[in-house]
This record gives C-alpha cells, sequence and structure tokens, in this order.
C-alpha cells in the first residue's frame, strides 16, 4: 500500500487498526534513501573507535544499560554489535571495519543532525499522524539499525509502549526500511491484532538502573507474519503491537531509520521511563 502526500486513506487506517500495522510502500523516494545512508556512512567514516561507544544487546536490555546508554537520549552515539567475539580479537582491537561492527546509532539523530531531522519532520511524516489521531507529537528516540550481515542480532518479542509509556499510551514506531529487508537478512515479524490485547509489561529506570516489572510471556512462533518490504517503505507500528526481528545470517546488511513518536497532548510522559530529557523535545506540530 502506497500513501498520498502522507495522509493514510480510510482503507489503510482499518487495516492499522484491525492489525496493529500497516506498510507504506514508497514512502521514502531513492534520493531520501541515498541521502539518509550517505550521512550515516559520513558520520561512521568521522567515529572515532577509540572514544566512548557501548555494546548494546537486543536480548538483554538490562544488562547493557550505563551513562552511555542513558544519556544517548539528547545525544548521536554509537553501540558495538552484542557478538563481539566477532567483531574483536582478545585484545579488544576490531577484526572488521568498524562499518560492519556497529550495531545502531541513537537516540537523537532526529534532533541533532540536519539530514535525518529534515526526514523526521518532513510534511508527510507530520501528515501520517495527522491521520492516525496525533494532536501535539513529538519524535522521542531515533536510532539507525544496521543488521550487520552474519552478527546482525535477534531482537526479541516485544512491544514499544514498554520502553516509551506515557498516559495514556500513545507510542508508535516509524520502521523505514534503507535496504530490502527479507527473512533471510532479519525483516520484522509481527503477531497481527496483538495490540488489542494490551499492553504486556513495562520496562522501568529507577536508582538500581533498569528492568521489566514482570517476565515476558511466551510467544508461538506460528503466529508471528513476515513483514518482507523494499527499501523506501515504512512499517507503522502500534505500540501495543507485538513484535520481533531474528538474527541476520545473510552476506547481506539491513539498514533501517526508526523513529518512535509519543503524544504529548492529554497524556503525560512516565518519569521511570529509560528516557530523562533534560530539554523537552519540540512538537512536530500541534493542532
Amino acid at each position: 500500500m502506497g500513501i498520498e502526500g502522507g495522509n493514510l486513506s480510510s482503507e489503510q487506517l482499518q487495516f492499522f487498526d484491525s492489525n496493529g500495522y500497516l506498510v507504506l510502500e514508497s514512502f521514502a523516494n531513492p534520493a531520501e534513501i541515498e541521502s539518509l545512508r550517505k550521512r550515516m556512512e559520513q558520520m561512521l567514516d568521522e567515529f572515532d573507535c577509540s572514544s566512548t561507544a557501548s555494546i548494546f544487546s537486543t536480548k538483554n536490555q538490562q544488562q547493557t544499560t550505563n551513562d552511555h546508554f542513558f544519556e544517548s537520549a539528547e545525544k548521536i552515539s554509537f553501540f558495538w554489535e552484542v557478538l563481539t567475539e566477532k567483531a574483536f580479537d582478545e585484545d579488544g582491537n576490531l577484526k572488521q571495519p568498524k562499518q560492519l561492527a556497529i550495531n545502531k546509532v541513537g537516540h537523537a539523530l532526529h534532533e541533532k543532525d540536519p539530514v535525518f531531522n529534515k526526514f523526521s519532520s518532513s510534511d508527510k511524516v507530520s501528515g501520517m499522524l495527522r491521520s492516525l489521531g496525533y494532536q501535539r507529537p513529538v519524535v522521542i528516540q531515533s536510532m539507525y539499525i544496521f543488521k550487520q550481515p552474519g552478527i546482525g542480532g535477534e531482537v526479541v518479542p516485544h512491544q514499544d509502549n514498554s520502553f516509551l509509556y506515557t498516559e495514556p499510551t500513545t507510542c508508535t514506531g516509524l520502521w523505514l526500511a534503507l535496504e530490502d529487508a527479507t527473512i533471510v537478512n532479519g525483516c520484522l515479524w509481527a503477531i497481527p491484532g496483538s495490540h488489542r490485547n494490551g499492553l504486556v509489561r513495562r520496562f522501568l529506570r529507577d536508582e538500581n538502573g533498569v528492568h521489566f516489572d514482570r517476565p515476558s510471556p511466551c510467544y508461538n512462533q506460528k503466529d508471528f507474519v513476515p513483514l518482507e518490504v523494499k527499501a523506501g517503505s515504512l512499517v507503522v507500528i502500534h505500540g501495543d503491537l507485538i513484535h520481533q526481528s531474528f538474527e541476520n545470517q545473510s552476506s547481506k546488511s539491513r539498514h533501517a531509520y526508526s523513529l518512535h513518536v509519543v503524544d504529548t497532548n492529554g497524556c503525560k510522559w512516565a518519569e521511570d521511563n529509560w528516557i530523562r530529557r533534560n530539554v523537552d523535545p519540540e512538537p512536530l506540530y500541534s493542532c
């Protein structure tokens, strides 16, 4: 399904309401994709490997959080793949180019970099959010995800509202494929309609660090469907949708740019979320 000027059709809204996700083909044009990828390539070229960076685990966030992670909420920070035995030798030196050992870059690309800000605050993004009923939306985090060939880690089943909680819940994920995403290189998988069952658990930050407030349920993998998409497609993800991705065991990367949006009109950002900003984010628009 495509999109005209950012506005969703009644059929698209009905599909999203029923399934908890929506694929918008050709949301980004080739020039926009190239611009985002080239900018990230430049940022990686300029990144000093000896500077502060963290290992990011998509399986166990509770053991990988530190000041670098927390401070990334308002910065552009780099995170290594968790499979470090494949990326580093015993002396801690990279065994491959740094461009192939980075897990992601986040979490304020949309604020701190003009190229990523241009796409994130574009009229078509705002138009789509208006269609979804957002009154005063803010992008609360952004990530460039690499899903590296051979070492790109698994992302376990989760709901975005667990990490970015508002009362009432308002999070929507916007996942832009910068390369074709397939079953082979680690595309998204989702349980259609699972958003209607509500939020399962929360990811909390307190004096002891971060932790989930309860264990994860067990999911039947037969309930998941693959969301294979072409580069330029945008996957819109309801905050309560159960979704995941598997390891990239192929020889091809699966680059994506991910935004998470919450509303600030008539709802409250939870103080025990992992993101604790010093400066409130600017809304994309206000109705």
